[in-house]
């Protein structure tokens, strides 16, 4: 049995974000290179092929109070998606929730 368009744009997001973060993850980051870090992000995952839109939001103030170098994490930031496959659209975030970076879905609509 094929997928359904909207298993295909749920999957599609779950390939954004493990690209996302598996290729982000562990660069190096401060308060002071967040924002040029964020539009290289969302830059990035938005040439992917049924991405709509990425916001990412690297949290700077938690970065101002660690000491030294300091690696991205989940912890230090959120992300929603946009995902567009045929007639669905499918919205996606990504938080922390009891101490893990959490990716699911959060709303889909068939147009």
């Amino acid at each position: 049995m094929d997928p359904t368009d909207r298993e295909t744009a749920c999957f599609e997001a779950g390939v954004k974000f493990g690209a996302l973060y598996h290729q982000f993850a562990g660069t190096p980051v401060s308060a002071k290179n967040a924002d040029s870090l964020e539009t290289a992000i969302e830059e990035s995952i938005e040439n992917q092929p049924g991405c709509s839109a990425v916001s990412v939001d690297i949290h700077t103030d938690k970065l101002e109070t660690t000491r030294g170098y300091t690696e991205l994490t989940g912890e230090y930031m959120d992300v929603t998606l946009r995902i567009e496959y045929a007639d669905c659209i499918v919205h996606a975030e990504m938080e922390m929730e009891d101490g893990y970076p959490l990716m699911r879905v959060v709303d889909i609509v068939e147009e």
